[in-house]
């Protein structure tokens, strides 16, 4: 089991201490949320609660993924650094592409793609992008970013992408590209997870039942595309920091539980690195 930290509520000035903390507690990856813009009413259309309502409002401060994740490299040598999720269809894919390979090399190769389809179509409205085709796109830029990150040069002629031909270097460390993970709870969710990554992130219902629901649906579906060799799995937990926890979904087919803090008005850094600490003590360093 490989064990996960979101960095949901930690502050900029804290983002070093707190990346060297798991890192040292044992942490293997840590994981950073994204969106680019938000409208000045948050719409309740959120899809992975009941009123509709998500876990920010319009005055979230949001920063730059891939600055915030070189930044924490720098300060770090092992814990892998991700986006949970980032939103793919947002940008073009040469942007996106550019973006993750420098942090890939900057960081040795320890960069992993989390991404999502977007849920608020205001964010898509505000960025000039049509929120209608946002799946079909996503698709297609899966496959541009596996090209230009593995083709000495690229040829895509495709549906909303026509590119080409051209020259992407340099190319990601990680061979033979980076792990790209989806995530989602939709049954196209499960199906973009099984056809098109390398694994899948739980968002909503994460009950140890639900998780292994999904989780023969993904195998079911890899299988029927002939799919082969190592898929990520990731949740967070349900049930807390326990080993129990840990246990419970390492049965079901989970390969990454991500562990956080409750977070709370007022958290500070020093509580976020004693809840890290603690977890290292109590659950990674034993189970």
């Amino acid at each position: 089991m490989k064990f996960g930290l979101p960095f949901f509520g930690v502050k900029p000035d804290d983002f070093a201490r707190v990346a060297v903390a798991a890192e040292d507690a044992g942490f293997e990856s840590l994981w950073i949320p994204e969106h680019l813009v938000f409208p000045a009413e948050m719409p309740a259309t959120y899809p992975y609660t009941e009123t509709g309502q998500p876990p920010v409002y319009p005055g979230s401060p949001l920063y730059d993924p891939w600055v915030t994740l070189a930044y924490i490299a720098a300060a770090t040598e092992r814990i892998r650094l991700g986006t949970q999720v980032y939103i793919l269809p947002l940008r073009h894919p040469l942007v996106t592409a550019r973006a993750f390979t420098t942090l890939d090399v900057l960081s040795r190769g320890r960069s992993i793609l989390g991404f999502g389809v977007g849920w608020m179509e205001e964010e898509f409205g505000l960025a000039d992008q049509d929120f209608a085709t946002r799946g079909a796109r996503t698709d297609e830029i899966i496959e541009i970013l596996q090209q230009l990150w593995t083709e000495k040069e690229i040829h895509h002629r495709g549906a909303h992408y026509d590119l080409g031909p051209l020259r992407f270097e340099p190319k990601p460390v990680q061979k033979p590209h980076p792990p790209i993970e989806v995530g989602g709870a939709s049954p196209a969710a499960l199906r973009r997870a099984a056809r098109h990554c390398d694994g899948w992130h739980a968002i909503g219902d994460i009950g140890v039942e639900s998780i292994e629901a999904s989780v023969k649906q993904i195998e079911a579906l890899r299988a029927e595309a002939g799919r082969v060799g190592h898929f990520e799995i990731s949740t967070p937990s349900a049930l807390g920091a326990t080993l129990e926890a840990v246990r419970r979904y390492e049965d079901v087919g989970v390969t990454r539980l991500s562990l956080g803090p409750v977070f709370q008005r007022g958290m500070t850094a020093d509580d976020v690195i004693d809840f890290v600490s603690r977890t290292g003590d109590e659950v990674i360093a034993k189970a």
